[in-house]
């Protein structure tokens, strides 16, 4: 993944801007030192050194006039410093979402820092069912005792926290929910929805499938952010919540796939 493990296989200790510096550059697939300053509000002078760092330790690649992403569709960021990118934005995602999540329903949430969130503003909601293959969701939910916590059963993987395999594909086919909330790496131009994990990709592909609704959770970094692997198309998606407007061409998109497009404000 593009997170901060050198080719070495080391840690590589980064501050919040160099983790910024990463994620933009991950979604312009490319670029300038310019444009990174004017982006991250900071110097010229500043971003040459975060990038000289960045591209010694093998996260990023510099070519005559910029620098790339070593290998932009297969890796997704640490989860770690997922939660800390856009947080605000997340926050308001999960309030908007938790404001439309009826009291006394049946849930599935996915893997990911916004659904993480999302479990976080559902704390004081009545008599919900919520099935998860994210220990996260599940550890923070169950300091609702109002809510029922159904973990799903597979293999767990330690980097977030998150359960995919077949047994997993297995046990989510036995239920049929009122809304499936998702996360997502990517929405790419064509409409298509992707991430990074093919055993990730295989569990939420069947949460789709065995829910009455299904609600996208994705902030705005998403947009036109590439992935490797594609997990849905957004005619299979009822609402989308996101944190700004999306770009060109997104609400044609929207409007043409008939999805409810929620922008969270506050």
């Amino acid at each position: 993944m593009i997170d901060t493990t050198s080719s070495a296989g080391t840690r590589v200790n980064t501050n919040p801007r160099q983790i910024l510096i990463l994620e933009a550059v991950r979604a312009r697939q490319s670029a300038t030192v310019e444009e990174l300053a004017e982006t991250l509000g900071v110097t010229l002078q500043t971003v040459r050194r975060d990038v000289q760092r960045l591209s010694e330790k093998g996260l990023l690649m510099r070519f005559h006039g910029g620098v790339r992403a070593p290998s932009s569709t297969v890796e997704n960021l640490a989860h770690n410093h997922r939660e800390s990118l856009h947080s605000e934005g997340k926050a308001r995602i999960a309030r908007a979402v938790a404001r439309q999540v009826p009291n006394h329903c049946s849930l599935i949430l996915n893997i990911g820092t916004t659904t993480e969130a999302i479990a976080k503003a559902l704390l004081h909601h009545q008599g919900l069912r919520v099935i998860t293959n994210n220990l996260n969701v599940a550890a923070i939910l169950c300091g609702n005792p109002d809510c029922e916590v159904i973990v799903v059963g597979g293999v767990v993987r330690s980097r977030d926290r998150g359960i995919v395999g077949e047994a997993a594909v297995d046990f989510i086919r036995q239920f049929r929910v009122d809304i499936a909330i998702i996360g997502i790496s990517g929405i790419e131009a064509d409409g298509s929805l992707r991430d990074f994990d093919y055993r990730e990709v295989k569990v939420a592909q069947t949460i789709v499938e065995h829910a009455r609704e299904v609600w996208l959770a994705a902030d705005h970094s998403k947009f036109n952010r590439p992935a490797m692997v594609q997990l849905a198309t957004l005619d299979q998606i009822d609402r989308l919540f996101t944190d700004e407007m999306p770009p060109e061409p997104f609400p044609a998109l929207l409007e043409n796939a008939d999805v409810q497009l929620v922008v969270a404000t506050d």
